[in-house]
């Protein structure tokens, strides 16, 4: 899957968003945002921080700035409450603690403050963001207070140099080399490969072969002339035998079969600079802030 930084698009007057989804299913992502979610019905993995959780119904998670997550639904009809907002709002309390676990232990009454928020951020009555931000803070304060805390640790720069690493693959994902990355990471060979598979929950070679696959279904569907020996060669596939084969293991076509409208998982891989949504296909948005009543 391919990792990359999901910007929000906030109301000019407050940059909080709330809303439900059923089935959540996203790609590896990062956000400077902090993101607070609740399993309201059935449950949830999210991978964040190297490590796997498991959500049921009630439990709770914080993802805080600059975290590499992504989230799965473990079954059907799994309903999942989200509040992201800026980490300005919090930063009295952000910038000297955080969270012991992402993992909340303590349960709180997140469809009472999801109700709330939803109702200011919908009816918009006069002065509606600074009440949408005066109830955000007190519910996270409630949470900081249920909590363990710790001290804030220094932002761990080996983090920052993977996310600026799957940025370089993206840029240059043709030419691009196992050795180029362990190179950027300034890393050996053998940590880099744990480290990788660590963070992105796939080795290196997978994660660059489905990023010019992902390019390869692009360029094929952009109606291009290319030949096909042509689009393996752009897209940094040594032969074509090469190209037919794991094009065929990641999307289950030949490129000369590929259908029209087929999109591959990681169909929302644009440079980070611009708005990206990390959301896939078979994730529904039941509501969201952004509808006004």
């Amino acid at each position: 899957m391919i990792a990359k930084q999901e910007i929000w698009n906030y109301p000019e007057e407050v940059r909080i968003w709330v809303g439900k989804y059923l089935n959540s299913h996203n790609l590896l992502h990062w956000h400077y945002d902090c993101e607070f979610i609740c399993v309201e019905r059935g449950s949830l993995d999210v991978f964040c921080e190297k490590k796997k959780h498991t959500l049921h119904a009630g439990d709770c998670f914080f993802t805080d700035s600059g975290q590499i997550h992504y989230q799965r639904a473990c079954e059907a009809d799994t309903v999942l409450i989200v509040i992201v907002f800026d980490s300005a709002i919090v930063r009295p309390v952000l910038e000297k603690y955080q969270f012991a676990s992402p993992k909340m232990y303590g349960h709180y009454p997140v469809p009472a403050w999801y109700a709330r928020l939803y109702s200011i951020l919908t009816e918009r009555k006069p002065f509606f963001g600074e009440e949408a931000k005066c109830a955000l803070f007190e519910m996270m304060i409630e949470v900081f207070r249920g909590e363990q805390l710790v001290r804030r640790l220094e932002t761990d720069r080996t983090e920052e140099a993977f996310k600026r690493l799957l940025e370089d693959v993206h840029a240059r994902y043709a030419d691009y080399t196992f050795e180029d990355a362990v190179h950027f990471m300034s890393m050996s060979d053998a940590y880099f490969s744990r480290y990788f598979k660590a963070m992105a929950g796939t080795t290196f070679s997978q994660y660059l072969n489905y990023v010019r696959t992902d390019n390869a279904v692009r360029l094929l569907r952009s109606g291009s002339d290319l030949t096909m020996t042509e689009v393996a060669e752009a897209c940094g596939f040594a032969t074509i035998r090469n190209f037919n084969r794991i094009f065929r293991e990641l999307t289950g076509f030949a490129p000369s079969r590929l259908p029209k409208d087929f999109d591959l998982d990681g169909k929302f891989a644009y440079p980070s600079r611009q708005a990206f949504t990390p959301t896939l296909y078979d994730c529904v948005l039941l509501e969201s802030s952004d509808s006004v009543k």
